[in-house]
C-alpha cells in the first residue's frame, strides 16, 4: 500500500520545479522499467502490481532500492498515463558529462529551443538508433524529464546523453579548430542528398515554429535542405522537427557508412 505522503511526493514530480529540487524523475510502464533496471541510472523506488513483481522477482532480488506492491487503483492515483501500466519507477537524474575528444570525432545533435516534449523524446530515440551519443539543447528547451519526454524516448533516455547549454560558446569552442563542420537545416540550404557529409560535426535543428535562431545562424558553416518531391504541386510547408531529424541522421549514416 502506498502512503498519502508518497502519493503527494510523486505527484509533485509532475512539475518541473519539484523535479529540479529533488533531482528525481519518474518513468512508467514495463519497457521503461526494464531499460532502467538494465542501466546505470540509480533507481530510488519502484511501485508495481503483484503480477509484475512476481514475474520479475529474480531481476529484483538483491536490489537496494525500495520496492512497493500497489494496487491498480493506487497506480492510477500516481500515473500520468491514461491507462496505467503495471509498474512505476522513481530514479535519480544522472549528471552527464562529455569528453571533448568524443565531440571532436563524432556527430552530435543540437536542438535550438525545442518546445514539444513528444518531439524531444522522439529525437532522443532517433539518436539512439543512429548511434549518436550526445544531444545539446538550449536552456529554453523543454525539460528532459518532462513525463511526456521520458515516455516517448522508449528507454533511449538511458543511453543518450542530453546536455543543456548555450550554443554560441559551445560552437565557438569547436569552430576554433579549422574545418569542424556545423550543419544546420534551412529552406535555402544545399540539397542533403547531393552534399558530401562527414562522420563528425554538429547538426543543428531549429524550433518547431521559428527554425534556427538568428544569433545561431551565422555559426552554421554548412547549410542543408531536405527537398520535397511534389513535382511542382502544392505540398506541406515544412517537416515536423523529429521527422526532419530522422531523415537527416539517416542520410548522414548512409553517406558515411555506405558510400565509401
Amino acid at each position: 500500500m502506498i502512503s498519502k505522503n508518497k502519493i503527494k511526493f510523486i505527484n509533485s514530480l509532475k512539475k518541473k520545479k519539484y523535479r529540479e529540487i529533488q533531482r528525481i524523475f519518474f518513468a512508467e510502464g514495463e519497457k521503461l522499467a526494464d531499460e532502467l533496471l538494465n542501466s546505470s541510472i540509480q533507481i530510488t523506488q519502484l511501485f508495481a502490481t503483484k503480477i509484475w513483481l512476481d514475474e520479475h522477482s529474480k531481476k529484483l532480488h538483491g536490489q537496494k532500492f525500495e520496492i512497493d506492491e500497489i494496487s491498480e487503483k493506487e497506480l492510477q492515483s500516481i500515473s500520468s498515463l491514461t491507462t496505467p501500466n503495471k509498474v512505476f519507477v522513481l530514479a535519480e537524474q544522472p549528471v552527464h558529462d562529455y569528453k571533448k575528444e568524443n565531440i571532436d570525432s563524432k556527430l552530435s545533435i543540437l536542438l535550438d529551443n525545442i518546445s514539444d516534449p513528444g518531439n524531444l523524446g522522439t529525437i532522443i530515440r532517433i539518436a539512439d538508433w543512429f548511434g549518436i551519443e550526445n544531444i545539446f539543447c538550449t536552456p529554453e528547451s523543454v525539460d528532459l524529464y518532462n513525463p511526456k519526454v521520458v515516455q516517448s524516448t522508449m528507454g533511449a533516455i538511458c543511453r543518450v546523453k542530453v546536455h543543456y547549454t548555450g550554443f554560441e560558446e559551445l560552437i565557438d569552442t569547436y569552430n576554433k579548430k579549422n574545418g569542424f563542420p556545423v550543419y544546420g537545416t534551412f529552406l535555402e540550404g544545399e540539397n542533403i542528398y547531393t552534399e558530401n557529409l562527414t562522420e563528425r560535426g554538429f547538426i543543428i535543428l531549429g524550433s518547431e515554429s521559428h527554425g534556427i535562431s538568428d544569433n545561431i545562424k551565422p555559426l552554421v558553416n554548412k547549410k542543408l535542405y531536405i527537398p520535397n518531391f511534389s513535382d511542382g504541386k502544392a505540398t506541406s510547408e515544412s517537416l515536423n522537427i523529429s521527422i526532419a531529424a530522422g531523415i537527416v541522421c539517416s542520410e548522414f549514416r548512409r553517406k558515411t557508412f555506405y558510400s565509401k
